[in-house]
């Protein structure tokens, strides 16, 4: 780590020319033709549907206001700095306690630091918050060079806590920001507090796959551990592109603000047995904050590229750390402890009928009291 260690303010500024760009190509896209029988709104089971995309593409150009939650982003302290070459987008949301415990965030895909925008000020009362966008994430772009994985990235959040001046942090993540955050322990469990982690009922698609499937399960629990992994391999179409093809997804979110609106808002829909649409499980404007970061800074492209880095490296994910960790399940299942916990293992276990893979931006009460409560249980 040889890089200037300079912190520099930042601000988010997007050029207007930039936004009347976005609202022009929003007037004239292109749409698919309609197929005779597919015009239910809430059927996504071919993928988002045209007829809501429709509807939430409108609003995005004629009823979002860019520039309200650009200030509202604005109102959180923010940096950059450059590790390893990489320039980092930085929240840090100081606390008025000077003695507060260092929490770092992390998201995974296609989140951002906008899904903290509510879970952020639940929490200062107790953690001064950092959150450092990944490599290829929102302003954390553009990308310096490839290779940026799971391993670089959590050393990278390492050197960022040092900058920032904290030795000892407690973290938080989900989806990949699990994984980085589990690495970080893994290798710095001198530094590490405490991992927290948000979970939903999806993870026992991948029983089998990432996690060890138990031996004594009853007929019953065999038959719903198959419909929920037969449920997570139908939702593999965007995980294979970004695995293998990130380049050729890439151009299609790069050039058009509608397919990378329906890449990303697809993400927000309820399990498949909800008839909820994204904007019914999370907050419109929130939901288009977001996907509008992506577009601005063209990350659409460049954070898939993180899936390829991790798929094809050397390195093995972090499944155990020496630190104290706890869960959240969110959208939970009656398997979820049964599979995911057997020996009880994770003392901190707390499981929430509301919610799902995004909670800061869907449950974000939920969620900080959960973090405070494991937190103040290792203190």
């Amino acid at each position: 780590m040889t890089d200037n260690h300079a912190l520099t303010p930042f601000r988010v500024d997007v050029p207007q020319v930039d936004v009347d760009d976005l609202r022009d190509r929003l007037a004239r896209a292109r749409w698919p033709l309609p197929v005779p029988g597919r015009d239910d709104r809430a059927d996504f089971s071919r993928g988002i549907p045209v007829a809501y995309l429709r509807e939430l593409a409108e609003y995005w150009r004629d009823g979002f206001d860019w520039r309200a939650q650009e200030a509202r982003l604005n109102e959180f302290e923010q940096f950059t700095t450059i590790v390893d070459g990489q320039t980092f987008h930085i929240v840090h949301a100081r606390s008025s306690n000077p003695d507060a415990t260092p929490l770092l965030l992390h998201h995974g895909w296609p989140g951002s630091f906008v899904e903290y925008q509510r879970l952020i000020p639940l929490l200062t009362d107790e953690f001064h918050v950092v959150v450092p966008s990944p490599p290829g994430f929102g302003f954390s772009t553009p990308l310096a060079r490839a290779g940026w994985e799971l391993a670089q990235t959590a050393e990278a959040f390492a050197e960022i806590m040092t900058r920032l001046g904290y030795q000892r942090f407690a973290a938080h993540g989900t989806d990949t920001g699990s994984g980085i955050m589990s690495r970080l322990a893994a290798v710095h469990p001198e530094r590490v507090i405490g991992t927290h982690y948000g979970a939903e009922r999806r993870l026992l698609g991948l029983v089998g796959v990432l996690f060890p499937a138990p031996t004594d399960l009853s007929d019953e629990e065999d038959s719903q551990l198959a419909a929920m992994q037969a449920e997570a391999a139908s939702e593999r179409g965007y995980l294979e592109m970004h695995n293998h093809k990130p380049d050729t997804i890439g151009a299609a979110l790069t050039d058009s603000p509608i397919a990378l609106l329906a890449w990303i808002a697809e993400k927000f829909k309820a399990r498949e047995s909800s008839y909820r649409t994204p904007d019914e499980s999370v907050d419109r404007d929130q939901l288009l904050a977001n996907v509008t970061l992506y577009w601005f800074t063209r990350s659409g492209e460049s954070s898939s590229q993180f899936y390829y880095e991790a798929q094809h490296s050397t390195v093995e994910p972090a499944m155990f750390a020496p630190v104290p960790a706890g869960w959240a399940v969110f959208d939970t299942h009656p398997l979820m402890r049964r599979v995911m916990n057997p020996t009880g293992a994770i003392a901190h276990w707390s499981e929430y009928a509301e919610g799902g893979h995004f909670p800061a931006m869907e449950q974000p009460t939920l969620l900080a009291d959960d973090i405070h409560t494991f937190f103040r249980s290792i203190s």
